[in-house]
């Protein structure tokens, strides 16, 4: 199929005076459309149209605009052009009246077919003599004829880059472009940047996000070994994989006008690091080639950084209910609710606890199977509050939910595809819940249930001593990996504990990360001569980061120096660990660093414990670290 195949006579236009208004020259062109039969409802059309405009124009400057949308009220993918020689203001990027204007329609299922024809006219605007003859032409034949002679001789934006030579070290630059219906932008924007980067000869590989899915996914290693990330998008993209790089974050437009700008700034690593907070919205489905570890951390890791927030939100405000109220010798099992306003606090903060289980499970089973698994997932999640097998029954449950929906994706495949409407909205829903409480009922509770009050019990009933390597595991785990694995295992075991009423855990896991930034900035602060320049003006940032529990802020200088860095931050952490152990401090509020000590057990010697373990390891680290030449 050809980009002529679905753009017809009828539905081109020359020669057009200008219109009045950026609406007025949607419905000239949605006229034109609508005479090519492409729409089964004009009028819902223009309005997703519209809609697709008032998240960004789609006037991408230099004279060239690409309104469009993705709705259920186009009958067939379709291409509408208009040429307006004097131009209107269609609130372009650059400020300049648009003359060549090409309306794109897909519809909702739309095959990848008709994404990449779409893409393919998108990357071929990016010509200059091209967008000029198009502009000149006399007639429509001739319109069509300089179409299929560009076709002829360009490949498709879906195939391989035009992009420099790969270096043995890898791609200098990576970058993903992203709009919002991830039709035409998307495409440009990856065309402009890959042409740029050939033109200055730096090597680039670029990941766009469109309506066909994630192609050219970049690799972690390829990421680990970039200068630079250029992230062009209108949408959230997966931005977990780019912790701890130079990451620019701009506008997918910005990607098609300012491409040179861009590739400068990300060559000179002139961008701020990257610090992911487990907030930003994550891309659901496995990347090809990836392990069967790494696809079951992933899924783990998007049911904890949409629990963390419930977790951290009612946490920090069960904990300023003790903190408010009065406590009663008389009744101790009241603490926390024998005045109102206690009450209160801790009424709220255990609503929003209370949602933390459901939520892990849930966004497992979506991670694994999209939104059908989200609820069986949820169901799993409370009956596992619910039958006393906890964190860890909720998180056997969310796989199972994702793996269960999967299940039933294969068993009902033999039904029609006129009937996949009903899968979503009746059958999987009904299955999937059924089939979870089944599960969840008769095979994860029982057994769950019992291991989950040994294990509480034992830590518990721990002598002091063994309590003590406890912190040090934790502890020193926070700063292994800082923000990866490691660090979130022994995060989310804290905050696993919590709800069953073990604090202790989870205020030497908090400890432990905070010692790797502070134990930084003092080094950079008392012993800056064995760092470059950059790093002892970046260092005193860690402070911040560090008392704010941010483990990732020491996550540059780790990268810069591992060998030396994060040995002496996991000595630090676990240290650290162990004396919030041995000084019984405790902790309900799974987060907020220095800003919740009032709401510790035992505060005082509980930062005595955190600049213990920074002091350590800002003197190993500095023993471990030779001074610089005075150049640096």
């Amino acid at each position: 199929m050809k980009i002529t195949d679905i753009l017809k006579p009828v539905s081109i236009q020359l020669n057009v005076a200008p219109p009045k208004s950026k609406v007025e020259a949607i419905n000239i062109l949605a006229d034109l459309m609508e005479k090519g039969g492409n729409l089964s409802n004009k009028e819902e059309y223009v309005k997703a149209v519209i809609a697709r405009e008032d998240s960004g124009s789609t006037g991408l400057g230099d004279g060239i605009a690409t309104p469009h949308a993705k709705s259920s009220a186009v009958r067939e993918a379709g291409l509408a052009a208009m040429v307006v020689p004097q131009g209107m203001d269609f609130a372009a990027l650059d400020g300049n009246p648009s003359r060549l204007f090409f309306m794109i329609a897909a519809p909702n299922s739309a095959s990848d077919l008709h994404v990449q024809l779409l893409s393919k006219l998108a990357t071929m605007l990016m010509d200059p003599d091209f967008k000029d003859a198009l502009i000149n032409a006399k007639s429509v034949d001739e319109f069509l004829q300089l179409i299929n002679e560009k076709e002829e001789g360009k490949s498709s934006a879906e195939e391989a880059p035009a992009e420099a030579e790969k270096t043995p070290d890898g791609y200098e630059v990576l970058a993903v472009t992203a709009c919002p219906t991830g039709i035409a932008h998307t495409y440009m924007a990856a065309e402009s940047l890959e042409q740029h980067a050939k033109r200055k000869n730096i090597s680039i590989k670029v990941e766009t996000n469109g309506t066909g899915g994630r192609k050219n996914v970049l690799t972690d290693e390829e990421i680990a070994k970039a200068k630079c990330i250029i992230v062009a998008a209108d949408k959230n993209v997966p931005m977990a994989r780019f912790n701890g790089k130079h990451v620019i974050i701009t506008k997918v437009a910005n990607g098609i006008n300012k491409a040179d700008e861009l590739l400068d700034k990300a060559m000179a690593q002139d961008a701020p690091i990257y610090h992911h907070s487990g907030n930003d919205e994550e891309a659901s489905g496995s990347v090809e080639g990836e392990s069967i570890g790494r696809q079951i951390y992933k899924h783990l890791m998007n049911g904890v950084s949409h629990m963390l927030p419930f977790v951290v939100g009612g946490g920090i405000l069960i904990a300023i209910a003790f903190l408010v109220d009065v406590y009663d010798p008389a009744n101790p099992s009241n603490f926390g609710s024998n005045t109102p306003l206690a009450a209160f606090f801790k009424n709220v903060g255990g609503v929003s606890f209370g949602f933390m289980l459901p939520v892990l499970a849930g966004f497992i089973g979506m991670s694994i199977a999209d939104r059908p698994g989200l609820v069986a997932g949820f169901v799993g999640g409370a009956l596992a509050n619910s039958g006393g097998s906890g964190f860890l029954g909720a998180l056997i449950a969310g796989f199972a939910a994702g793996y269960i929906i999967l299940g039933l994706r294969k068993a009902l495949n033999f039904l029609p595809a006129s009937l996949d409407g009903i899968k979503n909205i009746l059958l999987y829903p009904l299955l999937g819940v059924f089939l979870m409480g089944i599960a969840i009922t008769f095979i994860i509770n029982p057994p769950v249930s019992a291991i989950n009050t040994w294990l509480v019990e034992t830590l518990k009933g721990m002598d002091p001593s063994s309590r003590i390597l406890i912190g040090i595991v934790v502890g020193g785990m926070m700063s292994i990996d800082m923000g990866g694995p490691f660090n979130k295992a022994a995060y989310v075991t804290g905050t696993a504990l919590l709800a069953d009423g073990e604090f202790g855990v989870m205020a030497s896991v908090m400890a432990g990360g905070m010692v790797p930034p502070i134990a930084i900035a003092l080094c950079t602060t008392f012993f800056g001569n064995r760092f470059t320049e950059a790093e002892r003006k970046s260092g005193p940032t860690n402070y911040i980061m560090g008392l704010s529990f941010i483990t990732e802020g020491a996550i540059p200088f780790a990268a810069a120096d591992p060998a030396r860095v994060i040995p002496s931050c996991i000595v630090g952490s676990a240290v650290a660990g162990a004396l919030s152990m041995a000084f019984e401090c405790t902790l309900r509020a799974p987060h907020g660093g220095i800003f919740v000590v009032p709401t510790i057990g035992n505060p005082l010697m509980y930062l005595v414990a955190i600049a213990a373990g920074a002091v350590v390891s800002m003197i190993l680290l500095a023993i471990l670290k030779k001074p610089l030449n005075k150049k640096q």
